[in-house]
């Protein structure tokens, strides 16, 4: 895979202001704080390794993850989680889903009275099945301001300033609006929604089906399926947005369709990548060392089994993922099973 080349960056007028948090050294974390920072938003990123944060000063960069994004001067990092917070107006969490509630535990006494409080996790929690707006209702106290980012969004390419959009998704308007305008720059663009539901559910669901997608056409099956497994997972997950409480018209947004599309369909998603080279022969375990990253779809797999099942929610696309992963099933035979359904409308 080629590197994508860093596209000239012109920060918009930004004022500075008390500093924004962002908990998770990973790839999307770091990106999310090189945008905050481009608009001179006085930005701390923190992550578990201390060795990697001590490079990442050193450098300017994450050599691991985000080689070539040069550090806004705004950008500080810090190893020490309480001074990470202290003082910071907004805190952002971007850790995968499983690593959630034991940081926002952790970070929880740490929080101001007004600190508020976002997230760029995606998926359900295993076991409990629960999004990461319900997990953080059950650690934070009444009353506190959160949202939730998502949206079809590489983290290279936001790190190399390339055009892209997103979603914030709040209850407190004001909240996801102040977000929305401190990312906001002449190359990224941020929507809100109040949806935080929906957002979220379209974020755990194109996983999967992104996994779906891989296998579909590391088996060859043609652009024809691809565009049929897109559109009839949009449906499957409509049908357990809706049935959680969520709008429809979440899902045909940014963080839905736009999500989906983008997952599904270009090899930077290691969602993908994860059904391209079990389709090649590799069991899961062999495709996720060689990915050497998380991949997120591969336990939002289990647990969206289990959520579906919960909430009788019929997603034949998304339980022959899971029966490639967990229970022993092939590729070919998961397609076979799936041409073999019942004939049925569209609309159902």
């Amino acid at each position: 895979m080629t590197d994508i080349a860093t596209a000239p960056i012109v920060s918009a007028p930004c004022a500075s202001g008390p500093p924004v948090a962002v908990l998770g050294a990973g790839s999307w974390g770091t990106a999310l704080a090189i945008q905050f920072a481009r608009c001179a938003r006085p930005t701390r990123l923190w992550g578990r390794d201390r060795a990697q944060l001590a490079d990442m000063a050193r450098l300017r960069r994450n050599e691991r993850y985000l080689p070539s994004a040069l550090f806004p001067e705004a950008l500080q990092i810090e190893p020490d989680l309480a001074a990470a917070v202290a003082g910071a107006r907004d805190l952002l969490i971007a850790v995968p889903t499983h690593a959630f509630r034991e940081l926002l535990t952790r970070a929880l006494p740490l929080l101001g009275q007004t600190t508020k409080l976002a997230w760029a996790s995606k998926g359900f929690e295993l076991p409990s099945g629960l999004l990461p707006h319900q997990v953080a209702r059950e650690v934070l106290e009444p009353g506190r301001s959160v949202a939730v980012l998502s949206g079809p969004t590489f983290a290279r390419e936001v790190g190399a300033g390339l055009p892209t959009a997103m979603t914030i998704a709040s209850t407190d308007h004001a909240f996801a609006a102040s977000l929305a305008k401190d990312l906001s720059s002449e190359n990224f663009r941020a929507y809100t929604s109040s949806d935080i539901g929906g957002v979220e559910v379209g974020g755990a669901v194109k996983n999967v089906l992104a996994i779906g997608a891989g296998l579909s056409d590391g088996l060859g099956l043609g652009a024809n399926t691809r565009v049929a497994l897109i559109t009839r997972g949009l449906a499957e997950m409509m049908r357990l947005g809706v049935a959680l409480g969520a709008r429809r018209e979440t899902f045909m947004g940014l963080a839905g369709l736009g999500d989906l599309v983008l997952t599904c369909t270009d090899d930077q998603s290691r969602n993908r990548q994860l059904g391209l080279q079990i389709a090649a022969g590799r069991t899961a375990q062999e495709a996720l060392a060689a990915i050497g990253q998380v991949v997120e779809g591969y336990p939002a797999a289990r647990a969206l089994h289990d959520v579906a099942a919960r909430h009788r929610v019929e997603m034949p696309l998304s339980e022959s993922v899971y029966r490639v992963l967990y229970a022993g099933v092939t590729p070919a035979e998961a397609v076979r099973e799936l041409m073999t359904r019942p004939i049925r409308s569209e609309l159902e």
